[in-house]
Parts: C-alpha cells; structure tokens; sequence
C-alpha cells in the first residue's frame, strides 16, 4: 500500500504532543473491530512514526468502551473471505520466504495481524498499550508487541481463535509464550476464555491495572519519562536488543551487538549522560533515530 497522510486516516485517529504519538483505534461503533483497512492504516502509522524524529513515545489505545473486539467478521470484503485473504492462491512456504513482499501475497496470503505487528516488532520508538476495554482476538495479540501494557479495571482479553476454527494471528505464537509462558499461552489459547484485567496482571500480561479514569495519565507519564528523559537512539537500541538478542542461541551475539551499541552511544549522548550524572543535572540528549550507527539494523531477516 502507498504510503498515507494521517489526515485521511479512517480507523484509527493520529496525534502528537509533547513528543508523544497517540494511535487510537477509532471505530467505536463497532468496538473498535479491526479491518484490512485498520491494519493498512497502523502499518503506516508505526513505519512514519518511527521514521519521525519529533516523536519519541508511542501510546496506543482505543476510541470508547473498547480497545478492540478482534476482526470485525461483519466486514464484506471483494474475496469473500472475512480476512481479506485470497482463496484463489495456493501460497507455499517457498513463497512467504522468498516472495513476501509480492503484492499477491502481502495482500491475499499474509495475515493482516502479523503485518501489524511487525512493523510495531521493527518500530525504533517504545510503544505503551493503553487497554481501556474489551480485547480479544488481534485486539490482544497486536499488544504482545507493544514493551508496556496498562489495562483499565474493565479491560477483557481473550485469544480466543480456537471457537471459530481458526488459529492465533499476529505473530502471537512467538510472542505470547514469551511473555507469559508456554504453559499459559497454551491454557489461553487452548480454552479460548476471556479473562479480566487481574488475570492479566498475575499471569504478566500487563503490568498495570488501573482505574478507567486513570489509565491514559498513567501511559503518558510513562511515555514523557521515556520521550523526555531518555536518549531515542540508545532506547531504540535497546528495544531492538532486547527482543532480538533474547532469541540468539548464544551469548555471543549478544556481546557483539551490545559492544558496537556501547561503543558509539557512548561518544554523544553517553559524555552527555555522564556530564548530567556529575553535574546533578538532567541529561538534555541530542542523538535522535535518524542517527542511528552504521551497524543498525543489523539484522537479517526477511520483514523482520
């Protein structure tokens, strides 16, 4: 898809401040049920933002009662299939790894959840879900992505995949044991119940539960810490480290990467974070992510 304005964003809702991008999922009507359309729009969204060196923090969240109620299984789309897929094709395994990006298949084969969440996976900005409301389907598995997740007292979850026949989406089946274990993630999408905001927060599934009117003062007071008070590109080092290092056979890689990290964020923003630590000063830090070393991304995967 070309590239968007925001201003004709239809889904979801843009705005910045304080150097903080606010992504609302905005189809409140229908529960903020999600549509080839939405995942498009975030796509977009998650690829300018991060691009956008005057943001620096993502909060996400959903416009009226819900974060998002899974796919809208409403949506009429050209090909009869409720996901947008193409029935058509006969997609192999051979044409996801080497064919990925062919209109064909990034339109009637990949999962729209998955196209999401990648590019929320290659994002160089910290992203904070802000779960005001019901959260099943893509609406749960889009935030596994997503480094901190607060949910209202009135938040629901479910994967809830199994009931209709069909399987976890958005690249859930490598981040969901990840962040609560095999053993839940296997219960979850196993039983496909919904489960309210405690069972998120004792499982580790998010990491705060608050109260409605609470929820968006707290992912912004977390979002400025992180926009105002850190340096963009040793947080987007670190973001991608973490998730990427974590997944190495080795330590190896991990020494590798962080001796490079460590090598060139220490000669700007580093003298800078030592001078401020010496002088009982808060840091003003002048690397931003269209600074980024040389070595990044130093990865080699396929839309990964």
């Amino acid at each position: 898809m070309a590239a968007l304005e925001p201003s004709v964003y239809e889904a979801i809702r843009w705005d910045v401040a304080d150097r903080i991008l606010t992504i609302t999922l905005n189809r409140p009507d229908k529960l903020n049920a999600f549509t080839v359309r939405m995942a498009d729009e975030l796509v977009d969204a998650f690829e300018r933002a991060s691009d956008d060196a005057a943001i620096r923090a993502i909060v996400v969240t959903g416009a009226g009662k819900a974060f998002c109620a899974g796919m809208d299984l409403s949506e009429v789309n050209p090909t009869g299939n409720v996901f947008g897929l193409d029935e058509a094709m006969k997609p192999t395994l051979e044409d996801l790894e080497q064919r990925s990006d062919h209109p064909a298949i990034l339109s009637g084969v990949r999962d729209t959840g998955g196209r999401v969440v990648l590019a929320i996976f290659n994002c160089k900005k910290p992203v904070i879900a802000a779960v005001n409301g019901v959260s099943v389907g893509v609406g749960a598995t889009m935030q596994l992505a997503m480094d901190i997740r607060l949910a209202s007292q009135k938040a629901r979850f479910g994967f809830v995949f199994g009931k209709i026949g069909i399987v976890p989406d958005a690249c859930s089946s490598w981040f969901l044991p990840k962040v609560v274990g095999i053993a839940k993630a296997l219960e979850w999408t196993y039983t496909a119940e919904i489960f309210g905001a405690d069972e998120a927060l004792r499982s580790g599934l998010v990491k705060e539960v608050l109260a409605p009117e609470d929820l968006l003062a707290r992912a912004y007071e977390l979002a400025g810490i992180l926009a105002n008070e850190r340096s963009p590109m040793s947080t987007a080092l670190i973001r991608q480290m973490m998730y990427r290092n974590s997944g190495e056979p080795s330590p190896w890689q991990a020494h590798k990467i962080e001796s490079l990290a460590m090598f060139y964020a220490s000669q700007r923003d580093g003298k800078e974070g030592v001078r401020s630590f010496n002088e009982k000063r808060a840091p003003h830090f002048t690397d931003d992510t269209s600074q980024m070393p040389d070595f990044y991304p130093w990865w080699d995967e396929p839309n990964g």
